[in-house]
């Protein structure tokens, strides 16, 4: 499930280890489907340990652990996976643990851990030349969070795919995911099956907006905790954007916009998609009457 905010959120969770050096990188003994672990376990170990840790970043949704040596430990966490500094939800999914030499700067006996219940994600230690070969164009797109309203309308704009599908295009913009896609686009009073080249300037102009606003605030929640209980900050901790969503996984609950019609769902490339039958319209204009709210 972690889209941009979940990961974002590990990511500013983890920034603790900038400065620590690595000690030892060990794959867990689990009994589960195993995740990639690339290279080698015994080659990441012979190149990773000895290295200082310079910088935490993300790439799309991806979590990048930056060393002196220029190769950045990369963690896709896909749908279940975890980047972690506190103890795990449990022992059983834990896949690869990192220590670091003694520090104060870092709880005795802490470690950076992954953690994943599905094994559907992968860790892996990218030489620069290989992180531009897998996180820059053309395989992500300008991060969601950086996009401009021009990129947006260029990179989407001549496609004739439903502007929901299109959204979780990694390649036209990196980071959003189904859940948030859902959320932009009631924001942007946007139905979601509408093609992006039947999209108005002033669509596009009210979508961009619309990202920032939900991304930002969804980080600001530490990201959405949803039934399943999945996903965690990186302290073990659940997020608080699932007690503000507008329309996601909320069918048959009235719309917080207009408060008249009930959130409805579909299925657009095999992912359920909520919205508002009356503020996202197919005519593209939200209903009169809408509250003023935001």
């Amino acid at each position: 499930m972690p889209e941009l905010p979940e990961v974002e959120t590990m990511r500013r969770g983890v920034l603790p280890i900038v400065g620590l050096t690595i000690a030892d990188v060990a794959r867990t003994a689990c009994s589960c489907k195993p995740i990639a672990v690339v290279p080698r376990i015994d080659r990441f170990r012979r190149r990773a340990t000895g290295c200082r840790i310079v910088d935490v970043r993300r790439a799309g949704k991806r979590v990048l652990v930056v060393l002196d040596s220029g190769d950045a430990i990369v963690f896709e966490p896909r749908m279940t996976g975890l980047v972690l500094i506190a103890d795990p939800p449990d022992e059983q999914y834990l896949r690869v643990r990192i220590t670091f030499r003694p520090s104060r700067r870092l709880a005795k006996g802490r470690a950076l851990l992954y953690w994943d219940r599905r094994g559907l994600g992968s860790v892996r230690l990218l030489t620069p030349v290989e992180q531009a070969a897998a996180l820059g164009p053309p395989r992500l797109g300008p991060d969601a969070l950086a996009i401009s309203r021009d990129e947006l309308a260029a990179n989407l704009g001549r496609s004739r795919r439903a502007i929901k599908v299109a959204l979780l295009d990694q390649r036209a913009v990196a980071g959003i995911g189904n859940l948030y896609a859902s959320e932009m686009l009631h924001v942007a009073a946007i139905h979601p099956a509408t093609p992006c080249d039947r999209l108005r300037a002033e669509q596009w102009h009210a979508l961009h907006a619309a990202i920032g606003e939900v991304l930002h605030d969804a980080i600001a929640h530490e990201g959405s905790t949803l039934s399943d209980g999945t996903y965690r900050n990186a302290l073990n901790q659940s997020g608080g954007y699932q007690n503000h969503h507008r329309v996601y996984d909320r069918e048959g609950c009235l719309c917080p916009e207009c408060g008249v019609a009930a959130v409805c769902r579909i299925v657009q490339a095999q992912r359920s998609t909520f919205f508002c039958p009356r503020c996202q319209s197919r005519g593209g204009r939200r209903a009169a009457g809408r509250k003023e709210s935001r």
